[in-house]
């Protein structure tokens, strides 16, 4: 008896739970960084993190959307695939924001998500939500794990979906009794996905067709979306633009895949991009677009949008392709391929030195602009002061809104990966934690959140984490006490009526701070700001700063709805 009993405690100590081996998974797939927040569901989870002390650091969040939100901003910047821990139920329906940002923008994410015991699914069990049900629509892929067997597996095809192809968030749903499950077994993570095999390199013949509508085209145009970046095509780009002196406009989230600063870039396109970039995609007779989706707000009235161009269409996704805009070139492909293949190809470009001199003429004559208030700053120039100050090399967040097109306009990106901002969905509250997660993944650089008084209001319980790791991000408040966007279409479109649209009880955002231990700073005069920014650049922790900025300003140009993107308003010489 005392013989078996002695076996029998030996066989349970080589023994291990589902989560364990699940923490195992995390470790071999180099996972350095995990954004969680702990519940019920995912208590043999933490259980496993507390015993296993892995090598991977948690960053514990006050709110999930915190944890998702930052973990899109470390996606963002290393290229790594952002990893996010929840419970069940609110745990993981608070996610869903998140989830829905990440696909429209193809941010790699894998969300793990805990779930009530395998027999009491579809019972209405205490925190149980149809993970499932909910997330299918929002995601590249999601799983349920039905038996531990299945773990590793799944795990490692969940990484290699959310970061090959058009990436994207992939959801993993762990059931209680899965993670908590004792084994012994040593289980294969090998895996095979014969219905998924994203197409790399482009067909040849598209190559071929594209080269020789390049050879004719007098008035060619680059556009370059998120794809250039996500493929880490930049310099192909470059080289491919210089070979055959191309003009080239980005997509808001394709800044930075082209040097701002270069002679041939244009500025942004879109309903709020420059007008010699709305101008060009109206007259261009050849649209190459590189990894962009024609979304509305860059395209405007789609009646309207490069009538008189050939559009070639290069991107990873072929469901993108002539989804909104016809498209006589597709290239499945990835960019970095496609443009290899372009560098390769052998094309003599008719002259076109008239349309070049022509958009530079209306680079000089249509700048964009900005008016200076008597009292309070200009915002325009606020962010041209972050942007010298910080020689343009920081990493800028933002929520949505008015300070982020005035963020896209005036802070000139030469670098990919230096601008994270929720584009697609226009997420409110996404720009602070989504500068947490950029802090932790490239902890030497500079990184300044700048985001507007409503959405830092959605999720500033994550200062605390600021506070907890030290985290020298600096927060940028463009505050006007409003919410801004909201405010000019009421003032543009709805005769004025401001309603609900102001915030009148903001909170003393200087003591907000403080009350977290951190450094806080309000701004109201033109004449502080330079030694401001000076001050909390060169200061190693973080630093929340009020900017009180005139409320009545407008971001122009824009492109009224229903209106061709050649239509803009608030345009001046």
């Amino acid at each position: 008896m005392k013989v078996e009993a002695k076996h029998e405690k030996e066989s349970t100590e080589q023994m291990r739970t589902g989560a364990d081996l699940f923490i195992q998974t995390l470790v071999d797939a180099e996972v350095d960084t995990l954004f969680g927040y702990p519940g019920g569901a995912v208590l043999p989870i933490y259980d496993a993190l507390y015993r296993s002390n892995p090598p991977f650091d948690h960053v514990l969040s006050r709110h999930e959307q915190g944890s998702i939100h930052a973990a899109e901003g470390y996606a963002r910047v290393t290229g790594k695939a952002g990893v996010v821990l929840a419970t069940s139920g609110p745990g993981a329906t608070n996610l869903i924001t998140g989830i829905t940002d990440a696909m429209m923008d193809s941010i790699p994410l894998v969300i793990f998500t805990g779930q009530v015991a395998s027999g009491v699914i579809g019972t209405d069990a205490f925190q149980e939500s149809d993970v499932m049900g909910i997330t299918t629509p929002i995601t590249k892929y999601n799983y349920q794990v039905k038996q531990v067997s299945d773990l590793p597996r799944i795990v490692n095809e969940a990484f290699h979906i959310a970061t090959t192809g058009r990436p994207g968030p992939v959801v993993v749903d762990i059931p209680k009794n899965v993670s908590a499950q004792l084994t012994g077994t040593e289980f294969s993570k090998d895996f095979n996905l014969p219905g998924y095999q994203p197409n790399k390199k482009p067909n040849p013949l598209q190559i071929v067709k594209l080269a020789d509508a390049l050879s004719r085209a007098k008035k060619p145009l680059l556009l370059a979306g998120a794809g250039v970046v996500f493929a880490k095509a930049t310099e192909e780009l470059k080289k491919f633009a210089e070979k055959y002196q191309l003009p080239v406009t980005n997509t808001l989230l394709g800044l930075g895949s082209f040097p701002g600063t270069h002679p041939l870039h244009l500025g942004m396109a879109g309903m709020h991009g420059t007008y010699t970039a709305n101008t060009a995609l109206y007259e261009c007779d050849l649209l190459i677009n590189i990894g962009a989706r024609f979304d509305d707000r860059l395209t405007g009235n789609l009646e309207h949008f490069a009538p008189h161009a050939k559009v070639a269409h290069i991107d990873i996704d072929p469901a993108e392709i002539g989804k909104n805009v016809a498209t006589e070139i597709p290239v499945v492909a990835d960019a970095k391929e496609a443009l290899q293949a372009l560098l390769q190809s052998v094309v003599e470009l008719p002259d076109h030195e008239v349309w070049k001199e022509t958009l530079k003429l209306n680079k000089a004559e249509f700048p964009l602009w900005y008016e200076k208030p008597e009292q309070k700053l200009s915002p325009q120039w606020l962010i041209k002061q972050v942007y010298e100050q910080s020689k343009g090399d920081a990493i800028i967040t933002t929520d949505v809104g008015q300070h982020q097109m005035w963020a896209a306009q005036f802070y000139t990106f030469d670098k990919p990966n230096r601008w994270v901002t929720s584009g697609g969905l226009g997420t409110m509250g996404f720009g602070f934690p989504a500068a947490i997660g950029a802090q932790l993944g490239a902890p030497d650089d500079l990184v300044v959140s700048i985001v507007g008084d409503g959405g830092f209001q959605m999720t500033l319980q994550e200062l605390s984490i600021l506070k907890e790791r030290n985290l020298p991000v600096k927060i940028i408040i463009v505050n006007n006490e409003a919410l801004g966007m909201v405010r000019q279409w009421q003032e543009s479109f709805y005769e004025e009526r401001y309603s609900e649209s102001l915030l009148t009880m903001n909170p003393d955002f200087v003591k907000l701070a403080e009350s977290y231990g951190i450094r806080g700073l309000r701004i109201d005069q033109e004449e502080d700001v330079i030694p401001m920014l000076q001050d909390i650049f060169s200061y190693n922790g973080p630093v929340v700063v009020d900017c009180r900025v005139e409320q009545k300003t407008c971001v122009y140009p824009m492109i009224a709805p229903g209106k061709g993107i050649h239509e803009m308003i608030g345009v001046k010489k």
